[in-house]
């Protein structure tokens, strides 16, 4: 306890200072910093996470476990954001502003979702108004992390390339999470129709009330996918891809948005038996989503111009994840799709890919290999 309060004093009488964003930062200060932004994002992931299977078995409830682990990566996040705001060490006035104001809009949705559930009773799904706040609060935040992270982390720490990857790795679960509904919801309709439902009665009878039915399996498709078939492959196979390219075309490395992709399919298989363990719910995995990043790696292989790149790229996402959506349906479980979306998808990225090429080019910000030293901190 004095050892630890020691070093909170001798933190804070060396770098508690107003300062001006960018400022040249200690590389030891900068490490410490954004390992503790991987720390926070870890503990609102296991937070997150937990949360989904927790609304697929038990009525909401404010104080529940993984509501609380979620805040406490919260705090540390927004404790963070205020320290990079005053000090001005570890974020240029770019990432700054990102973090701060991908902060604020997740505060802001914090009580309106609160509100929301008052006002609404059971809110299971994840496509909702406020959860899409808290989604895009995010995102906008890991995106200055993400740009603090490149610029400041010490160039020849062995983590710099690991924790750029995990710092992606997180945003891409962000914009995945919103499927786990889907994927959730498939395996509690399967519950349902043995005979060993995984929701308790008091949630079923919940759902049941508020479209007026009786508990029955109307009643729960209607509560666990209640988003229409096309959505899940479009969305999912659009935003992991985009998401993958970006952090491909960062990192610099070959194979990273294969491994980044791998490491979130990895995580959610990890976590399946522990959930499984202390009887939650339990959820498809997209197992389909490791092609995904197979593909983005392939496309950026080799020297084709970006326009042909990223044609190719997107027809071979869509096929790619289509098929793997299929096999899974087929011999494990996914949710239902609709398989006419697939024209859709692959023009949407076709155009969003291309579209954020060229975007890159005319700003002349080209995105550098994660080992280039970065222009705030120099090689110290």
């Amino acid at each position: 306890m004095k050892t630890g309060a020691m070093h909170i004093r001798r933190f804070r009488d060396q770098y508690w200072e107003r300062g001006e964003a960018g400022r040249e930062t200690p590389p030891p200060l900068a490490a410490a910093l954004y390992r503790l932004w991987l720390l926070g994002l870890l503990l609102k992931l296991i937070g997150s996470s937990w949360d989904v299977a927790w609304h697929f078995k038990w009525l909401r409830d404010e104080l529940a476990p993984p509501h609380m682990i979620n805040t406490v990566g919260t705090v540390l996040v927004v404790a963070l954001t205020l320290f990079h705001t005053y000090t001005g060490y570890g974020a240029d006035r770019r990432a700054l502003r990102l973090m701060q104001w991908g902060t604020g809009i997740f505060l802001v949705a914090l009580p309106i979702d609160l509100i929301n559930h008052r006002v609404n009773g059971l809110d299971i799904t994840s496509w909702s108004g406020s959860h899409a706040l808290l989604y895009l609060g995010t995102a906008i935040m890991l995106a200055g992390a993400i740009l603090g992270w490149r610029q400041h982390y010490p160039v020849a720490d062995r983590w710099r390339v690991p924790g750029l990857a995990a710092l992606w790795f997180f945003f891409l679960e962000n914009t995945w999470f919103p499927n786990q509904h889907q994927e959730y919801g498939v395996l509690e309709i399967a519950s349902w129709d043995r005979g060993d439902p995984y929701a308790e009665p008091i949630l079923l009878q919940f759902a049941a009330d508020q479209i007026g039915r009786p508990v029955d399996r109307e009643a729960v498709v209607r509560f666990a996918l209640p988003i229409q078939d096309w959505v899940y492959p479009v969305w999912g196979l659009v935003t992991a891809a985009l998401v993958l390219v970006a952090a491909r075309r960062m990192i610099g490395r070959r194979w990273a948005a294969t491994a980044i992709a791998g490491g979130y399919v990895a995580y959610r298989c990890l976590i399946w038996p522990l959930l499984a363990g202390v009887d939650f719910p339990l959820s498809a995995v997209p197992l389909f989503l490791l092609l995904t990043g197979v593909a983005v790696d392939v496309a950026l292989l080799g020297r084709v111009p970006a326009p042909v790149a990223a044609v190719l790229g997107s027809a071979a996402v869509t096929g790619l994840g289509y098929g793997g959506i299929w096999a899974q349906q087929e011999w494990l479980s996914a949710p239902p799709i609709s398989y006419a979306s697939a024209g859709a998808t692959f023009l949407a990225l076709a155009v969003l890919w291309t579209a954020a090429d060229v975007a890159l080019r005319r700003r002349g910000t080209a995105l550098l290999p994660a080992l280039a030293p970065s222009p705030v901190s120099g090689t110290r």
